[in-house]
C-alpha cells in the first residue's frame, strides 16, 4: 500500500468513526462518549495533516530543498501531538465542571455497542497504519497510528466506567472516567512532541552506524582505515558521511570503484540511507596524526 493510499484510509475512517461516536453521544449524553467524540475530531484534523506531510515529502527534491521534503512528516508529528493534548485540557476542563452536577445518562446498553462497533473500525485502520509506518518508515504514519491506537484503550476504559455507572446508578463516575481519559490521551500526546522535536534535530540513527560499520568490516582488505563516521535522520530519510583512507598507488578509478562499491551495498542493506564517503590517501592521513602528536 502507498503512504498517500493509507493517509487517505486514515481520513475517510476518521469521518466514518466520528459519525458513529456522534451517535453514541447523542443516545447516552455521557461526557466520557463526548471525549471519545473529541478524540475523533482531533482524529481527522491530525489525519488531514498527516495526509498533506506526506504528498508533500514524496516530492522529489527541488532547487530550494535539495535533500527532499521528508521532515515535514516530523512537522505533522509534532502538530499532531500539540492537538491531541489542547484536545485532553479542553476535556478536562468540561469534565470538571460536570463532576458536582453529574447529567443523567441515559441507554447506555445502545450507546457502548455502537462505541465498540467505532473502536472496532479505529483498531482496524491503527493496525494498518502502523504496519505500514513500519515498512515505509514513515513517522507521520506512526504519529497516526498510535494516535488511533490510543483512542482504542481509552475508548476499552470508558466501557468499563460506563458499565460500572449502569449497574450502579453513580453518575459521577462518568466525568471522573472522562478526567482519567484525558490524562492518558495528554501523555500519548506529549510523547509525540517529544519524540518529533528530538527528530527535527537531526539526531545520530545508532541502528544505521553499527550497520555501515558491519559492511566496513567486510570490505576492510580493500582500505587502510575510515573515520569522520556521521549519521542524522531527517524525516524518513538517513543521511551519512564517513572519510575513506586509500592507499596513495591506487588509481582515482580504483578509489571510486572501492567508495562506489561500498556505497551501493550500504543503499542495498539501507534503502532509506544516502552515504556520501570522502576518499583520502593514506599520507595525508598519516601526515595529519604527525602534525597532532608534534602539537599535543
Amino acid at each position: 500500500m502507498k503512504k498517500i493510499t493509507a493517509g487517505i484510509l486514515a481520513v475517510v475512517g476518521g469521518l466514518t468513526i466520528f459519525i458513529i461516536k456522534f451517535i453514541a453521544y447523542i443516545i447516552s449524553n455521557s461526557v466520557a462518549l463526548l471525549s471519545d467524540v473529541l478524540e475523533s475530531i482531533i482524529n481527522i484534523a491530525a489525519s488531514s495533516i498527516m495526509l498533506f506531510s506526506i504528498y508533500v515529502s514524496e516530492k522529489p527534491p527541488d532547487e530550494s530543498h535539495q535533500y527532499g521534503h521528508q521532515k515535514i512528516e516530523e512537522i505533522s508529528r509534532l502538530i499532531e501531538g500539540i492537538l491531541i493534548v489542547m484536545a485532553s485540557i479542553f476535556l478536562i476542563y468540561t469534565a470538571v465542571s460536570r463532576l458536582f452536577n453529574p447529567p443523567e445518562l441515559l441507554f447506555l446498553d445502545i450507546a457502548i455497542t455502537v462505541s465498540i462497533i467505532a473502536t472496532g473500525l479505529n483498531f482496524g485502520i491503527g493496525y494498518l497504519l502502523l504496519r505500514e509506518s513500519k515498512i515505509k518508515f514513515s513517522p507521520a504514519l506512526e504519529g497516526d497510528a498510535k494516535h488511533l491506537l490510543s483512542d482504542v484503550m481509552s475508548s476499552i476504559a470508558i466501557w468499563i466506567g460506563l458499565g460500572i455507572v449502569h449497574f450502579t446508578g453513580f453518575s459521577f463516575v462518568d466525568p471522573l472516567l472522562a478526567i482519567g481519559v484525558a490524562t492518558l490521551i495528554m501523555k500519548t500526546g506529549l510523547e509525540l512532541v517529544i519524540k518529533s522535536s528530538n527528530y527535527l534535530l537531526d539526531p545520530v540513527s545508532r541502528e544505521a552506524d553499527m550497520k555501515i560499520r558491519e559492511i566496513l568490516k567486510r570490505h576492510e582488505r580493500l582500505f587502510s582505515g575510515y573515520h569522520e563516521l556521521k549519521t542524522r535522520r531527517s524525516g524518513n530519510q538517513i543521511f551519512s558521511e564517513l572519510h575513506l583512507v586509500l592507499n596513495d598507488t591506487m588509481t582515482v578509478k580504483e578509489a571510486h570503484d572501492i567508495a562506489d562499491l561500498i556505497e551501493q551495498e550500504v543503499k542495498q542493506e539501507l534503502p532509506h540511507l544516502t552515504l556520501t564517503i570522502h576518499v583520502e590517501p593514506e599520507s595525508e592521513k598519516q601526515s595529519a596524526q604527525t602534525i597532532k602528536k608534534i602539537n599535543d
